[in-house]
């Protein structure tokens, strides 16, 4: 993904990075064919800029378009299918005593709490992007934790932390990233830069 945000021998200062490319593929995985006008309105990018990630997707193997739109390629079903295997699954989460944002994505990375080492490095990466707060967790001994910590993350928010477990169903070993902001986008643009660093640190 990291030769997809590249300048490609260009001088101008490309409005995407890596983490809108991952939502892009995202998008491609859910749909047959993704418009431009999709791409814009569910990765929050101008008309030059959408048509620059599509060009890029399209030099990297990873995609090709005809009149019904972009679809991925088999190199790009190849990718996404990895992906899919680091990062199963993402949620919203609702406001509660230890997640204060308006707004809460959730990501989780499949075997990543041998990684994780105190949740800042993760916290410090989701703020790049806008976030107004991150915590991680590791799914430990069935409770979800806070890295370093046997306590359960969720003692005074039972319901929710039963709802995230239904919806994540984390493994051993897990971890799980919420990123906070008051735009639903930014929550779930930057808490896919922290995965992805996350990813990038083994």
């Amino acid at each position: 993904m990291q030769d997809i945000v590249s300048r490609k021998g260009s001088s101008r200062v490309l409005t995407f990075s890596i983490p809108h490319v991952l939502k892009a593929l995202q998008l491609l995985t859910e749909e047959r064919f993704v418009s431009r006008a999709t791409f814009g309105k569910e990765i929050h990018l101008g008309a030059g800029a959408v048509k620059t990630l599509i060009l890029h997707l399209k030099e990297s193997g990873l995609a090709d378009s005809i009149k019904s739109g972009t679809f991925l390629t088999e190199k790009g079903h190849r990718l996404t299918n990895h992906i899919q295997n680091e990062i199963p699954k993402e949620c919203k989460i609702k406001k509660c005593s230890i997640i204060q944002g308006k707004y809460n994505h959730v990501i989780l990375l499949k075997n990543y709490s041998k990684v994780v080492k105190t949740g800042l490095e993760q916290r410090d990466y989701a703020i790049l992007y806008g976030s107004s707060g991150c915590i991680t967790m590791i799914y430990k001994n069935k409770k979800l934790v806070f890295p370093g910590d046997e306590k359960e993350c969720f003692i005074k928010d039972v319901k929710i932390g039963n709802n995230l477990l239904e919806n994540l169903c984390p493994d051993e070993g897990d971890a799980i990233i919420i990123s906070s902001s008051d735009d639903p986008f930014v929550a779930e643009i930057s808490a896919k830069n922290s995965a992805l660093w996350t990813m990038a640190s083994v």
